[in-house]
């Protein structure tokens, strides 16, 4: 399969096909991390890392994943760069996209929650970039999606409901009961991890909850496909607004605090505003009690985990928890991704 030259901005825009021979790819690499079939991929090509927000395991994972396809990744932020904004003089998408396409084989982009003025921003300058780039746009998180997270996700499930590290089976995830849930939290939170998981979760066959309190609702077009990927695979799609209701016959709880649609106001994040609204909810927090409840359910979270807030330490360093399994798993998508629409291999 030729992926040479495709963005990976959503999960939504790759078919089914397209994403396993990604996964195929990345697990492959997990098992024989370090083979010298891997390790000249990307010889002599740079990607470009274009933060404008900061990371720790976006960062770290891309770096690693560059230097063991045997490339460089270059760390970029906007404050170093002179780049015209709604406010300032400086060079256009269009001019700084076409000139970094000469230099680097692609260009990875994270901007969301208070580096953009509303809900979409974000994904809207990654599509501008796209359009104006002749190498491939990664996204590394924006205002609407994860796609690498969903990734890395994805395929940490099918390993845990498969045969360990490194070899997943992704048909063991259909019919599987996903709980997506909301919970308290200090960091007020984007909606591009939880909105991955939902679109990922249903385009491998699991049947989908969507547990929050009134108010807190996703994007509307996430939700649109969700419930067409669910169809289309014969699963189901529901929302709760009872922080219990999810948790019987559960086989993956994914608890994380995010913003409520009202979180930005007149171009700006209100992120005081929201993370005393959040605290004013209690009693949604994933503890041992509502992961009993399960059917033997494993945790799962992108991190960095909310302690104490979103899950309670047991379950979040539990003996089935996925945190750390999900977070190894950045790596090796995202040398999948990057080999296979930058390094001109077949998937």
């Amino acid at each position: 399969m030729d992926l040479f030259g495709r963005d990976f901005i959503v999960t939504q825009d790759w078919s089914r096909e397209e994403l396993e021979a990604a996964l195929d790819l990345a697990a492959q690499m997990k098992r024989e991390r370090f083979h010298r079939r891997f390790t000249k991929i990307l010889a002599h090509r740079t990607f470009f890392m274009f933060f404008y927000n900061p990371s720790v395991r976006t960062r770290q994972s891309f770096e690693c994943a560059a230097t063991e396809l045997g490339g460089h990744a270059q760390f970029l932020q906007p404050e170093g760069m002179r780049l015209k904004t709604a406010t300032s003089a400086g060079e256009t998408v269009e001019d700084a996209a076409r000139v970094m396409s000469r230099y680097a084989a692609g260009i990875g982009i994270r901007v969301l929650e208070d580096k953009v003025p509303f809900y979409g921003a974000g994904n809207d300058l990654l599509r501008e970039y796209a359009r104006w780039a002749t190498v491939p746009i990664i996204n590394m998180a924006d205002d609407k999606y994860h796609p690498c997270q969903g990734m890395a996700d994805v395929m940490g499930w099918a390993e845990w409901f498969g045969e360990g590290p490194g070899r997943p089976q992704y048909e063991n995830l259909r019919g599987k009961n996903f709980l997506l849930t909301w919970a308290s939290g200090a960091l007020a939170r984007s909606w591009c991890s939880v909105q991955e998981a939902l679109l990922i979760a249903s385009r491998f066959g699991m049947n989908v909850t969507v547990a929050r309190p009134e108010g807190y609702d996703l994007d509307p077009q996430v939700y649109a496909w969700t419930k067409a990927n669910c169809k289309a695979s014969g699963a189901t799609f529901r929302t709760v607004s009872d922080s219990d209701a999810g948790y019987a016959g559960a086989h993956v709880v994914y608890s994380r605090n995010w913003v409520s649609p009202n979180a930005y106001q007149n171009g700006e994040f209100k992120k005081a505003a929201e993370q005393q609204k959040s605290a004013s909810y209690s009693g949604w927090t994933t503890n041992a009690e509502r992961m009993a409840r399960t059917d033997r359910g494993i945790f799962t979270h992108p991190m960095p985990v909310d302690r104490g807030l979103e899950v309670t330490d047991e379950v979040a360093s539990g003996s089935r928890s996925a945190i750390y399994d999900v977070a190894e798993n950045r790596l090796h998508v995202q040398k999948a991704i990057m080999a296979l629409t930058m390094g001109n291999i077949a998937g």
